[in-house]
Parts: C-alpha cells; structure tokens; sequence
C-alpha cells in the first residue's frame, strides 16, 4: 500500500495487479523508464527511510515527533504511511520495545496493514486463496490492535484513525464502521487529505459503493477545503477510478467528456494550480494524479506543465492502472512534450 497515497493512499484496492497487465494505454518504445524514487526527493524522508531500514527507531521517532507536536497530522500520516514498505522485524516488533509510545504504536500498525496486503496481493477476490484471506484477516487484527493503543496513548492523533478507516475496508467491516473512524480522524484534522483519500476507496464501485457516492464525496471534500489545498486529488483520483472500471473503448469515451473535462479543469484550479498550493506532506500524489488524468483527456498543455512541477517524482500509482508505472510516465510525459 505504500506511498499512494495519498494518500493511497489511498489506492489500495482489489485487482491492481490485474488492471495493470490489462495495458489500458499504449506506450510507444522510445522515452526510458523513470525509477519511483520512494523518497521523493524529499530529505526529511529520505532520513526517516534510513533510519527505519537501520533499525534506528531513536532516529525515526527525531523525525516523526516534531510532525506530531506541531499538529502536522498531514505530514505525519505521510510520513508513517511511506516507510510501511521496508521490511523485516523492525517496524513489526517496535510494541514489543515501546508499548506506551504512540509513535511507535502507529508506525507498528502502519506496517501491519501494508504486510497484510503483501499477504492478499492486488488479485481480485476470486484469486485469493482462503490461507491468503486468513493471513490477510490476522495481519489487520493485529494492525488494529496497535492503532487503538495508539489513540489510547495519544487521544488527538489523526493519523491511526487513517490508518483504521483502512483496516476496516479490508476487514469488511462494513461503510457504516469506516465511516465512524473517518469522522473520528476528521474531527482531529477536518482537511486531512489522505484521511480523505481512504474513505473515497471505500465508496468507490469496487467496495461496494457506487461512482456517484464517489464522486458527490470528492465534490463535497474539495468544496470544504482551503484553497489550494490537495483534496482536489480526489476528484481526478475519482475520475481515474471510474475510467478504471469501464471496458476499454468506454474508458476513453467517458475520460474525455467535457463535462469530465471540466470538473478537473476546476479541480486543479483550486488545489494544484492554485497560488496557495503546498501541501506539508507531498505534492507528489495530487501532481502525479492529475497528470494522469489530463494526459488521458488529451489536455496536454495541462499535463505538460504538471509534469514539469513532478520533474523525475512519478508516484506508482495511478500510473501503475496503465502498465509498467515508470514506463507510462516516462511516454505520456514525451507525449504531452511533443504535442503542446
């Protein structure tokens, strides 16, 4: 699950994979492919990223803790959500170390839901064997079992209630539950974007929800935020969904409607292109997402000029919907270069 999200964070959902080897566009050979970086560029997690890969928790906790002291739940979630990658013992065992700590507590959690979706995979359902749903089960169990600790520990966290709305898609709780978890971590950080991001997946079409439930909820989200902010990532993040779910030839047809045109046209007018734009945890997702989104509408001096702001920053996803993620970004970002 790691670094989408957006705010992915968002994007964690059923048949990534599956989607991915569909090749929903055609890239021509030529451009390189661009390495996700999983820093970023950003230094501080780049740090944070050494730090866990060292088992440095002294280290990491020096970067995560004035996050949580200044109230930058933002960062912090993003921060916790882009090292759920790294591997071995360290991240998983840090309870066991530092039981009353809520960092520690929400980082452990953290990297429980991302194992647990090592174990499912991105397969649809249908190709889940049931020991792949028991390990998926146990693994976001005891991810729950250290996010609560943590809002025990530290009541006005946003970030482990991101992390449950997550877990509950995942345990099918159900949206009513998800839903409860998303307004407690909105109550702490109203324009929490990935808190945002996490509760948009679980209305989506393939969690049971419905692209008009998706789409009314990223409307309302960016209609309540500040200028400038990143929730308008929601609504291209929306849009590449619903483009997702649609059989090829449908999905183009629909992606350059100009009433679809038009919302993302506004959109990124009051987030990413607006003057006021600078989210503290990334620009990175909301970039890369609306890229995508005009590069697929055939905008591309709107695409061109975001793929100037992300440089070489791709994120996986949305870019991995259409293939080989550094492979798509590298030709669309040619593409929109030779047709200004």
């Amino acid at each position: 699950m790691s670094n989408l999200s957006l705010l992915a964070p968002v994007a964690i959902g059923v048949g990534v994979a599956a989607f991915a080897n569909r090749n929903r566009t055609r890239t021509a050979a030529g451009p390189r492919s661009v390495r996700i970086d999983p820093s970023y560029g950003d230094p501080e997690l780049a740090a944070l990223r050494k730090a866990a890969a060292g088992w440095d928790w002294a280290a990491a906790e020096a970067i995560l803790r004035p996050c949580r002291e200044r109230g930058d739940h933002a960062r912090l979630t993003w921060l916790v959500n882009s090292i759920d990658d790294i591997g071995g013992e360290f991240l998983l065992t840090l309870p066991e170390q530092h039981p009353d700590n809520p960092l520690a507590l929400t980082v452990a959690g953290a990297r429980h839901v991302a194992w647990a979706w090592e174990a499912r995979t991105g397969a649809r359902a249908s190709q889940v064997s049931q020991e792949m749903f028991r390990v998926f089960h146990d693994r976001l169990r005891t991810a729950e079992t250290h996010l609560y600790a943590a809002i025990e520990a530290d009541p006005e966290s946003a970030t482990p209630w991101c992390f449950l709305t997550t877990t509950s898609r995942g345990l099918q709780h159900g949206h009513e539950v998800t839903r409860r978890r998303f307004d407690a971590g909105v109550r702490r950080a109203p324009h929490h974007v990935a808190l945002h991001a996490s509760l948009l997946q679980q209305i989506c079409l393939k969690w049971s929800g419905s692209h008009e439930q998706m789409h009314d909820f990223a409307r309302q989200s960016l209609a309540q935020a500040p200028p400038g902010s990143a929730m308008g990532m929601l609504t291209a993040t929306a849009h590449l969904e619903h483009w997702l779910d649609l059989p090829k030839g449908e999905d183009a047809a629909y992606i350059r409607r100009a009433d679809v045109r038009a919302e993302l046209t506004a959109a990124a007018a009051a987030s990413v292109l607006h003057p006021a734009f600078a989210p503290s945890e990334s620009p990175c997702a909301a970039l890369n997402s609306f890229a995508m989104a005009f590069w697929l509408t055939g905008d591309r001096a709107t695409a061109g000029e975001l793929f100037r702001r992300i440089g070489d920053r791709p994120t996986s996803l949305p870019w991995g919907y259409a293939g080989n993620s550094g492979q798509v970004f590298a030709a669309a970002r040619q593409e929109c270069k030779k047709r200004k």
